[in-house]
């Protein structure tokens, strides 16, 4: 049988997807009425989480994840492995899997998850690449799920950046079968190949005010992803007028919900009343989401 692996929305089909939905409800649902961790179906299992990038919410959702599941978690950085020093990305993936239960991984350049996934004998999960963000989505569409039920048929603006989390809206809209709008400055738009590949559902265009008309959910990231530091202050003038908030949400739905996946810039990418809005945001609860979603993950690659 073939090692499943999560590297994009597209590792799963519409109905795994929608049931991994269902599972991280019905997991957070649980974990709350009893005040308890859940099932060990983790136990006597071990997460190896690669970290070639900084984070915070990845690495305490995962972690705390598998901890709660009844299995164990070691946190590999460049600096402290065999990574850092230009061992072979196929070298370290027999390697690391062949002691491990699952891997997941957060780094640079997503063909160098897919050569990992290649040469690993036990499920990858793509934890963020320069391209992909799934796991992100997954949380986001928990919320949604939670917030407002079924998010299929709906519109969804995307406003700011066309980066990695862009790109997996794209891929999710296929997926949940949602019509996705994106608005980006000229020069920044998201995967060529993903929008020809999705043109039925997205939409590309330069204008905020009508990417967000009507839609049901309004999605921002931050200007500069990790990576792109060097390029903040062009970005920051280039973005200009890409800012969302409260005056921008009025012109969607009436029932619409804001989310970012964090961390934020107040005042840049979305303002501070928004991000604090009680009446649109659920960013804080998506963020919570992403262990919930993680688990019922971890979960289904185990199983």
């Amino acid at each position: 049988m073939s090692v499943r692996h999560f590297l994009t929305l597209l590792d799963c089909s519409a109905g795994e997807l929608a049931g991994l939905v269902r599972r991280a409800i019905e997991m957070k649902t649980a974990m709350k009425a009893a005040g308890a961790a859940g099932p060990s179906i983790a136990k006597n299992k071990v997460l190896a989480m690669i970290f070639e990038k900084s984070s915070t919410r990845t690495r305490v959702s995962f972690e705390a994840g598998m901890a709660q599941l009844g299995g164990q978690a070691i946190f590999l950085s460049p600096a402290d492995t065999q990574i850092g020093r230009g061992e072979p990305v196929a070298d370290s993936a027999r390697v690391i899997s062949s002691m491990v239960d699952l891997i997941m991984v957060r780094t640079y350049a997503h063909r160098d998850l897919e050569e990992f996934a290649a040469h690993s004998a036990v499920p990858v999960i793509n934890a963020l690449t320069d391209e992909f963000h799934p796991c992100q989505l997954l949380a986001d569409m928990q919320t949604f799920a939670e917030e407002r039920g079924g998010i299929a048929g709906k519109a969804v603006a995307w406003v700011g950046d066309g980066n990695n989390m862009c790109n997996s809206y794209i891929n999710a809209a296929c997926q949940w079968d949602f019509e996705l709008r994106i608005a980006c400055p000229r020069g920044f738009a998201p995967n060529a190949e993903l929008l020809a590949a999705n043109s039925g559902r997205v939409r590309l265009g330069h204008s905020p005010a009508e990417a967000v008309a009507g839609a049901s959910l309004v999605v921002t990231d931050t200007w500069a992803s990790m990576g792109k530091e060097a390029e903040k202050a062009a970005r920051i003038e280039a973005f200009a007028g890409f800012q969302v908030d409260l005056e921008l949400m009025a012109r969607a739905a009436a029932d619409a919900i804001f989310l970012h996946c964090l961390p934020a810039c107040r005042g840049r990418e979305v303002s501070a009343e928004l991000l604090e809005d009680g009446r649109y945001s659920r960013v804080f609860a998506a963020a919570e989401n992403r262990l919930h979603a993680q688990k019922a993950l971890i979960e289904f690659l185990l199983g």
